[in-house]
């Protein structure tokens, strides 16, 4: 099969994937996966295609989304949500983290027995938990929003958990970074780590990110001026993203940050920025629809064994560091008695970034063995996630009585 004819059946089976789930009032992400799961089980697309030749998709929608993540992080706006917020986000997103990274170590280390220079522990599953922790820090917006529309929530509690989900996808994008230059030190030698390879190079590695970023951000916002229509600024803004995202694949250092960069710039130094990021919602749909139903694509039956104990280690693991630490942050913040109690519930929903780290992920060679286990997991996570969110946080909007629509 040749790779325009794989997109053609991406774009319109997840078109029609999308449309169905936003028919039972379920998400549109989840859609396009439950759809390109379908492909993969049918064998629609050939892997090879999968993993090989349309690698190219998922780096375009990963600095899309990357960019759109940078774009809300507004330092006005996030002053003014105050300092709950900025003491909850580390605490909640650290919590997910932390929690998965020693669930899936655990059991590597007692599977493998007593020995911790084991390579099987100290080679894949630590590198695996120290990774999944990582992306398991992300939070979508989309599924908690819905609800607080549906219910007309206000308050402290609907406030917070709005700031926070905010800044969760960037901590998330920042974590990741990090994990993965921390795992190919811990490919390349567990015993003897050097302090590059463990502290150094993954400074050099988020700097460099973040100054091609905002390089190119500045850059935008002088090439916007020569931008007379929308649709010559969004060949622009388009064409951007797209030079970063090639630029750090040179480079080696970190699209996603870099394309974060970029949004960040512009949100912050551009006065009039609304069109920016509004273009983008012109073709955000047929490259989602391509990049999630490619998503579920990765699916792999074959490995459900594993991964289907492994997608409940992240759920359990997930939901718990989320919860504890958010109740942790909130009581060092002193926050208000409904947001200690009830924002944990939440903080569950997970989707597009989540989704995108882990295909980057299985893109890594350091997880060529074990990346079919690390996706389908993750992939059954968000399906699980995405059942489960939206009634815990209608609980908690509820719990906290600042939900103005029985």
């Amino acid at each position: 099969m040749n790779p325009i004819l794989a997109i053609g059946i991406l774009v319109i089976t997840g078109f029609f994937g999308g449309f169905i789930a936003r028919r039972i009032k379920f998400p549109t992400i989840s859609g396009y996966i439950i759809i390109g799961i379908c492909l993969s089980l049918l064998n629609v697309i050939p892997k090879e295609l999968v993993s090989g030749r349309l690698n190219v998709i998922t780096d375009v929608a990963l600095g899309i989304i990357a960019y759109m993540v940078g774009g809300s992080l507004n330092l006005k706006s996030l002053k003014k949500l105050g300092k709950n917020i900025i003491s909850i986000t580390p605490f909640e997103a650290g919590g997910a983290w932390l929690f998965v990274t020693l669930l899936i170590a655990a059991i590597g280390f007692f599977s493998v027995g007593f020995d911790f220079s084991n390579p099987n522990f100290s080679q894949v599953h630590l590198p695996m938990g120290i990774v999944i922790g990582a992306i398991s820090c992300a939070t979508a917006p989309a599924a908690t929003i819905a609800i607080i529309h549906e219910y007309k929530a206000k308050g402290p509690l609907t406030t917070t958990l709005l700031g926070v989900v905010a800044l969760d996808d960037a901590f998330a994008i920042i974590a990741y970074a990090i994990a993965i230059s921390i795992v190919e030190a811990l490919i390349i030698s567990f015993k003897n780590i050097s302090l590059f390879r463990t502290v150094i190079n993954p400074l050099i590695n988020i700097g460099g990110s973040i100054l091609l970023g905002a390089a190119l951000g500045f850059g935008l916002i002088y090439a916007s001026r020569f931008a007379k229509t929308r649709h010559m600024l969004l060949v622009i803004v388009f064409g951007t993203i797209l030079l970063c995202t090639g630029l750090t694949k040179i480079l080696g250092i970190s699209g996603l940050l870099a394309n974060m960069a970029i949004g960040f710039i512009i949100v912050n130094k551009m006065k009039n920025n609304e069109n920016m990021f509004g273009v983008i919602d012109d073709i955000e749909d047929v490259i989602f629809a391509m990049f999630f139903t490619l998503a579920g694509a990765h699916f792999d039956l074959g490995v459900m064994k594993v991964a289907g104990m492994l997608s409940l280690l992240i759920v359990v693991g997930r939901c718990s560091g989320k919860f504890v630490g958010a109740r942790i942050g909130a009581s060092i913040s002193r926050a208000p008695i409904p947001v200690k109690k009830y924002l944990g519930f939440g903080l569950l929903p997970k989707a597009g970034v989540t989704v995108g780290l882990a295909i980057l992920a299985k893109q890594h060679p350091a997880f060529s063995a074990v990346g079919g286990i690390m996706v389908s997991a993750i992939l059954a996570s968000v399906i699980i996630n995405e059942l489960i969110a939206p009634p815990l946080t209608k609980y908690a909007i509820f719990k906290a009585g600042e939900a103005t629509t029985p």
